[in-house]
């Protein structure tokens, strides 16, 4: 049976009423010195500024380890003596050198405070090397719980890659673990063994063969990256390529795979070229040209490593074939080489700083899909497929994290994400100018990380409106906010309910066949109703409730 959506919210008011009050009581999430040391800019991080890491290592698959080192380049912002350098167990640092020297340095569970010896003035270039090794933790479920997947193909060859989102690139590579400071550039060298090929980010510089037999891929990321975009894909790979004509000129797409998936990637990978121009159109050139663009077959789902994109979604259109609008739409595209690569503008290009704003990354990314929908199949498309996902929505916990403890806020921040944005875009009400919007993200944000408010303030101004209450609303309370409304001596009374403090976001309805622009508040505003039996609908694609409080 087809049910109005906005008697399916009407269920959801009484839970989030209550959620609200804090009758249902949620667990308050403890936190330790661990989670502070890794979630939080602290002092032995804030005084410098990291500038080039050479990440050099042995991948070995006999015994799952990896060893090697990491030298970091960076720049003194402030004179001190300490550096946090992170490392998760069970890795371990075997030693540090700067200027010749050997460091000390001490452990504090997945922190290392290394003790510099050599004046470090503001304004100075400084480096030292970090020699590591160990078995680094095996992902359990990558990429949600990641470390590295040490797998075997068909052919029984190792099939290796790293997925860290959240977890960390502390879990396999030492580094300076915080996303609010990415190296400006990388140089990455992975050993292995002959018979296999490392894929990794940026362009691939030189192949050098050893004495022992193992090869060595010598990769250079030539644009800023944040560390858990940085990856290892290694396994017994084909390559194939074409240049995509984009906005900035010719850009280098380059495809690796397992040598039995050659043909059926050759077909399915033709949606890269589709999203390319779709993502282009809407949120500008690709971000990393200097770095191409590359889409790495990996033994596990799929993750939006920078110029990088892991791809396991079985060469199927949808999520595994899966649909997850429920509405047809969701089948007319490969959901991890439109969804992964959207994140390319949406995650990489412009970055949190803290993993308590993961919506920056996941929303605007997750609301991509329906703009690629419309770009090729028309708005209607686009929009259906963006409320079809509604159903996802589980309003269990506020979208934002808990800051400075490593803490990412509810996976709403992927439905219900995306429907605060399509929201906005009903708010807008001018295709070009939501467009204009959108690419305004990424030229104004190029490279950086940001916060929140940066993002939030930066809308209103585009948009021309205090949409504080609106944020407030969606990213850090449960409930759907509710217009309530009644017919009585030929007026409509109407207000927003179930909401914050202040709500006042505009909404657009049809009111006895004309379509209007209301300025609901928290306080009963009432207009001429000018019918006998007067009716009124909310413009479906605003994610409101509704509640006709005299039926």
């Amino acid at each position: 049976m087809k049910r109005d959506f906005s008697f399916i919210f009407i269920s959801f008011f009484i839970f989030n009423s209550a959620n609200a009050q804090g009758l249902l009581g949620q667990k308050e999430e403890i936190f330790t010195r661990q989670d502070s040391l890794r979630g939080s800019i602290t002092k032995e991080r804030a005084w410098w500024d990291v500038k080039h890491y050479h990440l050099d290592i042995k991948v070995n698959p006999a015994d799952n380890t990896i060893t090697g080192s990491n030298t970091i380049k960076y720049q003194v912002l402030q004179e001190y003596n300490s550096m946090q350098i992170d490392l998760q167990n069970p890795m371990e640092i075997y030693k540090v050198i700067q200027d010749g020297k050997v460091l000390k340095y001490k452990r504090e569970g997945n922190t290392f405070f290394i003790e510099l010896v050599a004046s470090q003035k503001p304004g100075n270039i400084k480096e030292l090397t970090v020699f590591y090794g160990g078995k680094p933790k095996v992902a359990v479920n990558p990429p949600w719980d990641g470390g590295i997947t040490w797998k075997k193909d068909n052919n029984g060859n190792s099939f290796i890659a790293s997925s860290c989102q959240g977890l960390g690139a502390s879990v396999w590579w030492p580094n300076k673990d915080h996303m609010y400071d990415e190296v400006d550039n990388m140089l990455i060298s992975v050993n292995v063994p002959k018979n296999l090929m490392d894929v990794s980010n940026g362009r691939l510089l030189s192949v050098k063969q050893l004495k022992d037999g193992t090869k060595t891929y010598n990769w250079y990321v030539a644009n800023p990256i944040n560390n858990y975009g940085v990856n290892i894909n290694i396994g017994d790979y084909v390559f194939f390529s074409e240049k995509y004509k984009g906005e900035k000129g010719d850009l280098d797409c380059n495809y690796y795979v397992l040598r039995e998936n050659l043909a059926k990637a050759k077909i399915q990978f033709k949606d890269v070229a589709r999203m390319l121009k779709a993502f282009e159109h809407w949120f500008g050139p690709y971000p990393f040209y200097e770095d191409s663009y590359k889409l790495v077959e990996a033994p596990y789902l799929g993750m939006e490593h920078q110029s990088s994109v892991t791809y396991g979604n079985g060469f199927k259109n949808g999520y595994l074939g899966r649909d997850l609008s429920g509405t047809g739409w969701g089948l007319k595209f490969d959901y991890i080489i439109i969804h992964e690569s959207g994140h390319e503008w949406f995650a990489n290009n412009i970055t949190y700083k803290d993993i308590a704003d993961m919506w920056i990354h996941e929303s605007f990314t997750n609301y991509s899909e329906s703009l690629f929908l419309e770009y090729y199949y028309g708005k209607e498309a686009g929009y259906t497929y963006v409320r079809g996902i509604r159903k996802n929505i589980a309003n269990d916990k506020p979208i934002i994290g808990k800051y400075d403890v490593n803490n990412e806020g509810s996976s709403d921040m992927y439905y219900k994400g995306a429907n605060m944005l399509h929201t906005l875009r009903q708010i807008v009400n001018d295709d070009a100018k939501w467009r204009t919007i959108l690419r305004g993200l990424n030229s104004t944000f190029y490279h950086q990380t940001v916060t929140t408010k940066q993002i939030e303030d930066y809308l209103s101004q585009q948009v021309e409106i205090d949409l504080s209450t609106v944020f407030n609303q969606y990213l850090r309370d449960t409930r759907i906010p509710t217009l309530e409304y009644f017919f009585k001596d030929n007026q409509l009374g109407y207000r927003w309910a179930n909401c914050v403090p202040d709500f006042n976001m505009p909404v657009k309805v049809t009111l006895n066949g004309k379509e209007e622009l209301l300025k609901p508040e928290t306080e009963w505003k009432r207009i001429p109703a000018n019918a006998e039996n007067p009716k009124l609908e909310i413009d479906k694609n605003f994610y409101v409730a509704s509640f006709n409080v005299t039926e």
